[in-house]
């Protein structure tokens, strides 16, 4: 699969069809990502373009991550997640199995996810006040040079996590401009964190 522009995917790719089967962590995601569209932090720009992606830890390093181009979609189904089985930053690599490619984000989330065991959800969203801020008060964020969606910025993530304590933590892609991920050892604890940022951010 071929580098895309960005809000694509820009690692290699293979995928295999299969089902996510449905549980109730991955019905908590889906609630929680509900919840985030509704307030803008997921969605579509208007060229087109979709921003936003969630995922849950599997077993070992696999992990359920909503599928690439759901941006648009306020509420998803068990089709529109996929796992991804395995992934390689050195090779650029994610194979995963779903009816849909994993989101463009895949290779951040799995860092993650390989630096800290204890990390069960990784959530990444959008919001321009709250990433402004955070930056402008010198807040955990990976280098300014350093594009979403490549390998550069995955070995960037995994440095961070693996320092980073307690959990949930919260950090600014700095190169990914608007781009804010929240992760944590669960869904609550990761989407709370994020949402009293947010709601600290809209603060005038």
């Amino acid at each position: 699969m071929a580098s895309m522009d960005d809000g694509y995917i820009k690692y290699s790719s293979k995928r295999r069809d299969g089902v996510v089967p449905e549980s109730a962590q991955l019905q908590a995601l889906n609630q929680t990502r509900t919840a985030l569209f509704d307030l803008g932090l997921i969605g579509t720009y208007p060229d087109g373009v979709g921003y936003g992606n969630l995922s849950i830890r599997a077993a070992d390093d696999q992990f359920v991550i909503t599928a690439s181009a759901t941006g648009g979609i306020r509420t998803l189904d068990s089709t529109q997640y996929c796992l991804v089985e395995t992934f390689s930053v050195a090779q650029n690599h994610v194979q995963s199995r779903g009816a849909l490619a994993a989101s463009s984000e895949a290779m951040t989330h799995g860092a993650i996810y390989a630096a800290n065991p204890a990390v069960q959800c990784v959530i990444h969203v959008h919001c321009r006040k709250l990433f402004d801020d955070w930056l402008a008060n010198n807040r955990l964020a990976t280098p300014t040079d350093i594009p979403y969606g490549t390998p550069a910025m995955a070995r960037a993530v995994s440095q961070l996590a693996a320092v980073q304590a307690p959990l949930p933590v919260l950090f600014a892609m700095a190169g990914h401009d608007e781009g804010m991920v929240a992760y944590g050892a669960d869904v609550a604890t990761t989407h709370n964190l994020l949402l009293n940022e947010w709601q600290r951010s809209q603060t005038p």
